[in-house]
Order: structure tokens, then C-alpha cells, then sequence
């Protein structure tokens, strides 16, 4: 985990630099700019593992960058913002976002969802030694982390596509909000459940022909959702 590199995109100085201070101690390679400009230009010619990304941010703002990153890449991004509604973190998360911090926050906390989510993304969950799993109209490769659904290949994010191996590799099984937390982002206590219902949604909207009568992914209702094979 220490070969990780990281990009911290924060227009505030002093920010900026507790989060790269701390990202450094946890034994990451860390890169910082304070506008989406710069934040580009890095990302065009070299991507880095995880993006730490603040929202408002001048000229081209986080939400514009998530949403150019998202058309190219599924690197990693979390991000950092001082809105605590909860129709700002809906939008981050909808626009592909795989976590959301509001600010003020404990730069050990960040450091926590960082490693979190690399742990996922950088082999967490031991995919490269699984084997492809194939449905009737769903491919999911491990490897690759590629789907590929009813002959066309679907884009996920990082955590979108944790979600669905982790319920394609049990069936039938019924998982709450919370044991999906816990299995996927790995720090449940920070996050706010809704997130799980966020990504559900964008899957079954990537993988269902009809999501709003879904073949794969079924609620159950009052407990949370089972994988139909």
C-alpha cells in the first residue's frame, strides 16, 4: 500500500497541507494542487491511484472534475466539502464519487477512508485470483474489473463494482446497509447508510434492463437487499 500515490486537490493552504502531511506519515505518495486546472493536467498524463478531491474549488470546480474524470477513468475519488446537506452528498456520490467527507474532519479519519477504499481498489478483495463469474446476461471479470452486460461493457466505479462481486459471489445471500458498509467501505461507523442505496441504484441502472424492476439486485424489504443469479 505504500507504492499508492495520491492526488489532494484543496484550494485552502492549510488544508492542503495537513492532508498531504498525514497521507505522507501513513507511507503514501502524495501530490497536491489547489485548482481543478492543475488537478487535470496531472490526472491527463499521470493518473494516480486515489484522488482527494475538494468541491468548491475556483475556476473548474470538484463536481466538474468528478464528473470529466468519471467520462475517462474509474480512479478513486474522495471527496472533501464544507455542504452538509444531504443533496450535495447524493450528487457527489451520483456523479460517481466513492466517498464523501464533510469538513470540518479528523485528518486520521481521511487517512482511514483512504486507505479504506485503496484497500478495495488496489486488491482488497483478492480479485485478481478469482475466476470471471457469467450469468445468462451478465459478465463480471474480476481481473479486468470488467462488466459486461448483454454483450456491452458497463463502466463502474471502484466501489460500485466492489458492490456487485461481493454480491455476485453470494447469491441468495441477503445483506443489510450495514453488513454492505462494513464488506465493501470497510469503516461503516463514518458513513452515512444512505450511501448503499445511492449505489444500488446507479448499478441497477448500469446492469438491469428495467431498474425499476430489477432481475439482479432485489430489496428485501426492511432488511436491505440478496443477488438474484
Amino acid at each position: 500500500m505504500s507504492e499508492a500515490s495520491i492526488l489532494v486537490v484543496e484550494d485552502e493552504p492549510s488544508i492542503r497541507e495537513v492532508v498531504t502531511l498525514y497521507l505522507e506519515r501513513a507511507g503514501y505518495r502524495v501530490r497536491s494542487v489547489e485548482d481543478g486546472t492543475h488537478a487535470k493536467q496531472i490526472l491527463k498524463k499521470d493518473p494516480p491511484d486515489l484522488v482527494v478531491l475538494d468541491l468548491m474549488l475556483p475556476g473548474i470546480d470538484g463536481y466538474e472534475i468528478t464528473n470529466w474524470l468519471r467520462s475517462k477513468s474509474d480512479v478513486p475519488i474522495i471527496m472533501l466539502t464544507a455542504r452538509r446537506e444531504e443533496r450535495d452528498r447524493i450528487a457527489g456520490l451520483e456523479l460517481g464519487a466513492d466517498d464523501y467527507i464533510v469538513k470540518p474532519f479528523s485528518p486520521q479519519e481521511l487517512v482511514s477512508r483512504v486507505r479504506a477504499v485503496l484497500r478495495r481498489t488496489m486488491g482488497g478483495l483478492q480479485e485478481k485470483r478469482e475466476q470471471p463469474i457469467v450469468f445468462d446476461d451478465l459478465s463480471i471479470d474480476p481481473a479486468r474489473r470488467q462488466v459486461i452486460v448483454r454483450g456491452v461493457e458497463k463502466q463502474l466505479t471502484a466501489k460500485e463494482f466492489d458492490m456487485l462481486w461481493l454480491f455476485a459471489n453470494h447469491p441468495l445471500q441477503v445483506f443489510t446497509r450495514g453488513h454492505l458498509l462494513d464488506r465493501v467501505w470497510g469503516i461503516s461507523d463514518y458513513i452515512d447508510p444512505g450511501t448503499v442505496t445511492v449505489h444500488v441504484r446507479r448499478i441497477r441502472e448500469k446492469i438491469e434492463a428495467d431498474p425499476s424492476n430489477p432481475r439482479h439486485i432485489i430489496t428485501v424489504w426492511g432488511v436491505g437487499y440478496r443477488f438474484e443469479p
